[in-house]
């Protein structure tokens, strides 16, 4: 702690004994005040007309980069005085209520931005993903906004492209597919907005570890946690033997759970395998075959 916010033991005049009343330390002995605290340390609580004691607080929600405004709106509401009005005075709070609303998205921008940030927060949900990404992405979306890299392209399209930039720079295991799934844009437009966001952003992304996919496909597989932890061993051997440059990883995980239900005894066909990966038996097979004969596993042949 700074000298400068350390708290005083003795008066600085007398050195005498300090006593603390109310917002003030005063010394006992020559009654100088030593400091004074303005600050109200007690509840900041305020019950409104209606809301009951349920709701006793004056602060508003937290700022977020989700909201076109960050989250600073203010709104005419329908509340028991608004109800009790008749006649013109109701008319014409209908119609400030009206311009109001009018008012909070002046632009086109901002209109663009309500209707990403709203997509943005739908494929959030869909996806089981964390706050941050919902955060994150909208402030990505911000960015390709202020570098004009939505002319001529799908709000939509940029919108799933910035959740999936974001699971790929967190590491956070959602394939293409999986994102394509759940987006209202197809896969022509994702593809673009997130070539555009790649090339003109310079994002920080790499390609995601296979290992971070075991978990949900042996989850959608119901296969034991030996299976699991060997398939763990097997991507480690896959990242020796070089087979996981260049290589989709969401069907290298999943060649690695079939070769570890092989070993294990555990009934998995590849077809199952590379159905809960969503890709094809031929992509599961390459990486299958090249373990198998690196000697790194203890299937035999087919």
């Amino acid at each position: 702690m700074s000298k400068a916010h350390a708290p005083v033991e003795a008066c600085p005049e007398c050195h005498g004994q300090l006593r603390t009343s109310g917002e003030e330390t005063v010394c006992t002995e020559c009654g100088l005040v030593v400091a004074e605290d303005q600050l109200d340390r007690g509840p900041e609580w305020r019950t409104f007309e209606g809301d009951g004691d349920s709701n006793r607080k004056r602060t508003g929600a937290p700022l977020t980069r989700s909201r076109h405004d960050r989250g600073l709106t203010t709104e005419i509401g329908y509340g028991k005085r608004s109800n009790r009005l008749t006649g013109r005075k109701r008319r014409r709070v209908a119609r400030m209520r009206r311009q109001h609303n009018r008012a909070r998205i002046p632009t086109k921008s901002d209109r663009n931005k309500v209707y990403a940030f709203t997509e943005i927060r739908r494929l959030v949900g869909a996806l089981s993903l964390p706050d941050y990404v919902r955060e994150q992405a909208c402030t990505l979306f911000e960015s390709a906004q202020n570098e004009d890299l939505l002319c001529g392209r799908s709000i939509e399209g940029f919108a799933t492209a910035t959740v999936y930039a974001v699971c790929r720079i967190r590491d956070i295991s959602r394939s293409l597919e999986e994102v394509d799934d759940a987006a209202r844009a197809d896969r022509e437009e994702l593809k673009c907005a997130y070539d555009a966001l790649n090339r003109d952003l310079g994002l920080p992304t790499g390609p995601i570890d296979p290992g971070e996919y075991l978990a949900r496909f042996a989850t959608r597989l119901d296969l034991p946690h030996p299976v699991e932890r060997r398939a763990r061993e097997l991507v480690e051997a896959a990242h020796d033997l070089d087979l996981v440059a260049g290589k989709n990883p969401v069907g290298v995980a999943a060649a690695c759970l079939y070769t570890a239900a092989r070993e294990r005894n555990h009934p998995l066909t590849q077809r199952e395998a590379a159905d809960a990966a969503d890709v094809t038996p031929v992509t599961l097979r390459s990486t299958y075959t090249t373990l198998r004969d690196s000697g790194r596993t203890t299937v035999g042949p087919e």
